[in-house]
């Protein structure tokens, strides 16, 4: 019987590099301008139909595997073909409700170290009349892959308020600490 390998892809052992702020920082600028100059605007194109491009330009942006939590659900996408079926249940019902736009009232980035973070941002996706077809409130965690930033996972939850604080807040839990 094959033991499974338990070693990590990188020696954990040795000295650890802590990131300069400056490193942060510029990581932080690379994160928020793929996540909202180039990803936002592309997927705001493709799903209105405004740019006619397929599907497919997700898999630039979507990585696999990808997890997805929302609506009382989790699943994962292990394949191109799940990350091409979980955009098109997005994309779908905007599309029969008039997607044209996307209005961003609340968004936060959070830098961990060089080559991962999180961006959570309310979605408020709208028809061209402003009239909103839903608000989503999204924690998407990213990772600098071999491919360029990838999201990995999405926690996603309907809401109806304007900030990322009041939206969570009604799933935040206090809890005794430990000691431990």
């Amino acid at each position: 019987m094959n033991e499974p390998n338990t070693k990590p892809p990188v020696d954990l052992s040795g000295e650890h590099t802590v990131f300069s702020k400056e490193e942060i920082e510029a990581t932080h600028r690379e994160v928020h301008q793929w996540f909202f100059e180039d990803y936002l605007p592309r997927w705001v194109a493709a799903s209105s139909g405004k740019s006619g491009e397929g599907p497919e330009f997700i898999l630039e942006y979507w990585g696999t595997p990808m997890y997805v939590t929302g609506l009382g659900t989790m699943f994962w996408c292990l394949s191109d073909a799940d990350v091409l079926a979980f955009l098109d249940a997005n994309q779908s019902s905007l599309r029969k409700a008039g997607y044209d736009h996307t209005v961003v009232p609340d968004s936060k980035i959070n830098v961990y170290n060089t080559t991962g973070g999180a961006v959570e941002v309310i979605w408020s996706r709208r028809a061209a009349d402003e009239t909103e077809i839903q608000r989503w409130a999204n924690h998407f965690e990213v990772a600098k892959t071999e491919k360029g930033w990838r999201v990995v996972g999405v926690q996603a939850a309907h809401t109806i308020s304007d900030t990322l604080a009041e939206s969570w807040a009604h799933g935040r839990a206090t809890s005794e600490p430990t000691n431990g």
